[in-house]
């Protein structure tokens, strides 16, 4: 199971048409659906932090029936994936051993995730799975999985209200 943060109020949050027009880490703006999964909880929490670090308030001022939703969802199986957390997967597809920092510290860039992310699906593969660029430290693995066709889909299989799943 793969789990993503999401607003309670969305239509459709398996839908991986947003991050196709907007853009992520593996994918550019305008190209192809891509939908970003945490591999458990704890990275989920990670990404929350980041989040609520551009916000006005924190965490703890969340109440329960407004705070950003866990669902966890399944994609269709056997889905090839590039390794982009390993030391091996890390050095075939050309980033630093230190990533998802660069030799400067910083974090690899977009752009160069961006590339990764678009030889990985004209090779056929369908996603990158990767360490948490919210992690410096390499803990934490993410998905960004690539939709073989409009008919593959990830499968909601839970909802976590926020007390739930932040707080647990």
């Amino acid at each position: 199971m793969w789990w993503r943060i999401v607003d309670a109020a969305w239509k459709d949050p398996l839908d991986p048409g947003f991050a196709a027009k907007r853009g992520g880490r593996f994918n550019p703006p305008d190209s192809f659906d891509t939908l970003y999964f945490n591999e458990d909880v704890v990275t989920a929490r990670i990404n929350l932090r980041y989040l609520v670090a551009r916000w006005p308030y924190e965490p703890e001022d969340l109440r329960n029936d407004t705070g950003p939703v866990l669902i966890g969802a399944t994609i269709p199986r056997h889905q090839h994936v590039l390794d982009a957390h390993s030391r091996e997967g890390i050095r075939a597809a050309g980033l630093p051993a230190s990533y998802p920092l660069d030799r400067n510290q910083g974090l690899v860039s977009h752009a160069t995730c961006q590339a990764i992310g678009e030889q990985a699906r004209r090779r056929g593969l369908r996603g990158v799975r990767s360490r948490s660029a919210r992690a410096p430290d390499g803990a934490g693995r993410e998905l960004a999985w690539f939709p073989a066709t409009a008919r593959s889909r990830a499968r909601l299989t839970c909802r976590l209200s926020f007390e739930e799943w932040f707080w647990a």
